[in-house]
């Protein structure tokens, strides 16, 4: 081929949509972000969540951005997309893109489901997408048990069951509708685990406003209490054994979380704009502002490339690789090095802004102090955390016998539990 006729073919680089419903969302989101930047630091003090802007998403169509258009939603399906938008969000506030992305990776799981699972799933999927995309029903995972209480789903000998336990760590519980929680059931002999759906209101469930974190202070991350919540057989999915080996769960939690990336990114970036537009101010950079400054440019560079290449990859393997089994492995993989190197990145990058600005930047009223705090939650995000993301990736390349699938080994863990 002669020089100058080279085939270019344009990559996905996060500096704009790639399908025109992530321009219609991102648009969407737009309008809101002035409003969420204004008083994040305030809501930040207080611990409060962004409510009014939760009611406009919902009325604008935001909080069905995932659920597909023959459902009514917007049908943003790429999770490139989905991750930009997030970051837009995480610009103004962290907290607000955190608990955004809750509404969003449900959209996407029950997505999958209603296209992919069983008669008695794909209707339970519709129900709940059908109100997703009119912004009447905003739908939290309950995952993660508190320390107090394993959550166990019995039968109620009427054909329905009761749920009982805790959650902790439910972004988006002060305006949830709707939880998945999941609970460990014992099915033909079996322990299983098990994904139900209990609507707020139901007698028995109780939601706890605990949340007193160091950072994502506003995103309404609570407890939720179960006390023998009656709940009907068609709102129950059941995900299989605990402790199965597969690597099909890996491509749902992949799915379900490589957008967060957005966020941290979007974190990196306000901090970066904060630090710069304060330099500007000034008469003049000493050299070693000016190195930190170069820094933080290639390190923002290198996380946003990273972050689109996993981001590329996912959805490539999600359009080109139906079976989840073949395609898990294949995306969790660029996923964990993605999330691991931008952890990192992002840390340093907003470290590097606070050294930049000087001591104005630890004061509380500081948007970089915010910033500092909400930047370290993404090394504590499933999947995985610092220390699981290691035995993953390591596991991988050395060719260790590894279970993958973190929510099955956790729930195995507690299985004898009372």
């Amino acid at each position: 081929m002669p020089m100058g006729a080279l085939n270019v073919t344009a990559r996905p680089d996060l500096a704009a949509p790639v399908t025109e419903a992530g321009s219609t969302l991102l648009a969407l989101v737009g309008e809101q972000t002035p409003a969420l930047r204004a008083d994040a630091d305030e809501r930040d003090r207080t611990g409060t969540f962004p409510d009014k802007v939760f009611e406009h998403f919902g009325t604008s169509g935001v909080l069905g951005g995932t659920v597909p258009a023959e459902l009514g939603g917007l049908g943003v399906g790429s999770l490139h997309d989905i991750a930009l938008v997030l970051e837009e969000v995480a610009r103004a506030d962290a907290s607000a893109a955190l608990a955004l992305h809750v509404q969003f990776s449900r959209g996407l799981t029950l997505t999958y489901e209603w296209r992919h699972g069983k008669p008695e799933a794909a209707a339970l999927a519709e129900r709940m997408l059908r109100a997703m995309a009119t912004g009447t029903a905003r739908v939290c995972g309950a995952v993660k048990d508190h320390p107090s209480a394993v959550t166990r789903l019995e039968p109620d000998g009427t054909g329905g069951w009761l749920l009982t336990g805790q959650k902790t760590l439910v972004s988006m519980a002060p305006v949830a509708t709707h939880f998945f929680a999941y609970a460990l059931v014992e099915s033909e002999g079996r322990t299983c685990l098990a994904a139900p759906l209990i609507a707020r209101g139901t007698p028995g469930l109780t939601v706890l406003d605990t949340w007193d974190g160091l950072g994502m202070r506003s995103s309404g991350t609570w407890d939720i209490r179960f006390d023998r919540c009656r709940v009907p057989d068609a709102d129950v999915l059941v995900r299989g054994p605990v402790g199965e080996r597969g690597d099909a769960a890996l491509a749902g939690q992949t799915v379900s979380s490589i957008t967060m990336l957005g966020i941290y990114l979007g974190i990196a970036r306000a901090a970066r704009d904060a630090a710069v537009e304060w330099q500007r101010g000034r008469s003049g950079a000493p050299a070693a502002v000016r190195v930190l400054v170069a820094d933080v440019e290639a390190r923002l560079y290198a996380a946003r490339a990273t972050t689109a290449a996993a981001l590329a990859e996912a959805d490539a393997l999600t359009a080109e690789a139906p079976d989840p089994a073949v395609r898990g492995p294949r995306m969790m993989t660029p996923f964990q090095c993605a999330k691991l190197t931008l952890n990192r990145l992002a840390l340093d990058i907003v470290n590097d802004c606070l050294t930049i600005v000087g001591g104005a930047s630890y004061a509380g009223a500081s948007s970089l102090s915010r910033l500092y705090r909400d930047v370290r939650a993404g090394w504590f995000m499933q999947p995985y955390t610092y220390p699981d993301a290691v035995d993953y990736l390591s596991a991988r390349a050395l060719r260790i016998d590894h279970d993958d699938d973190y929510m099955s080994t956790r729930a195995a863990r507690f299985a004898g539990r009372g």
